[in-house]
């Protein structure tokens, strides 16, 4: 079973999150509903998680959700009427969870779409006038994905491919995506132990380039579609450092 040992020896703190959204892009869409869950590791080598939550996020006035949006994700302006929360209140939050300790590790699945959402939400109700996830370290679990396994490399792939169908859902709500990129990044972990290597670096399909804004910090580099599992001779970090 595996505790993310390589991480938690430069971490003090791994926060999975993920975001569910009106649209791709981050400037003109918004963010609907995001969730996170902060694991951190006993004295004991245990993993536990310490913090965790959900939010639906009130869309601005006069907006209402594209048809898509609510058949993909079961999300309505209506529950978002009733459950939402006001945009600050949910960028107040998720800072406070990944900024409660000065070593926290940012994990998403195709963490370049989210973190983008997330720079964006963060960046309106922030006085400092620099990126406020400039500071912060990233892993991208589809970069590492992307290595392991042949196309696809969604989700639900993974959670196939390591066999997590009877724990965890991946069913297009943020909460239950959170949950399954957890048990897919110790299965990945498990495999082989090298998450730490593709912190900070992710890898984009050449035939497209990068998607949005480049972020701070983070090495972006092409990674190609493979068949099957690369060795560690081949894996996206070991041809960056060559």
């Amino acid at each position: 079973m595996s505790n993310l040992s390589d991480l938690f020896q430069k971490y003090e703190a791994v926060v999975f999150f993920d975001t569910e959204t009106t649209g791709l892009d981050a400037k003109t869409s918004q963010i609907i509903e995001l969730a996170a869950i902060r694991i951190t590791k006993e004295a004991d080598g245990t993993l536990k998680m310490t913090d965790s939550t959900d939010m639906f996020i009130k869309l601005s006035e006069g907006q209402c959700l594209p048809e898509k949006i609510v058949e993909l994700t079961g999300i309505t302006d209506e529950k978002l009427a009733a459950e939402g929360i006001p945009a600050g209140n949910a960028a107040a939050a998720f800072a406070n969870m990944i900024f409660s300790t000065p070593k926290t590790l940012l994990v998403a699945h195709n963490a370049q779409f989210d973190l983008l959402f997330i720079r964006e939400l963060l960046g309106q109700f922030s006085e400092e006038s620099e990126d406020m996830l400039a500071p912060c370290d990233y892993l991208d679990s589809l970069t590492v994905y992307k290595d392991r396994r042949a196309y696809p490399h969604k989700l639900a792939n993974a959670i196939t491919a390591y066999g997590l169908e009877e724990k965890v859902q991946n069913s297009h709500r943020a909460i239950d995506d959170v949950l399954a990129l957890y048990e897919v990044c110790k299965a990945m972990d498990a495999e082989r132990p090298d998450l730490l290597s593709y912190v900070n670096l992710f890898g984009y399909n050449p035939k497209y380039g990068v998607t949005g804004d480049r972020l701070p910090r983070v090495s972006y580099w092409p990674q190609r579609f493979n068949d099957y599992m690369q060795s560690p001779r081949y894996t996206l970090p070991a041809l960056v450092r060559r």
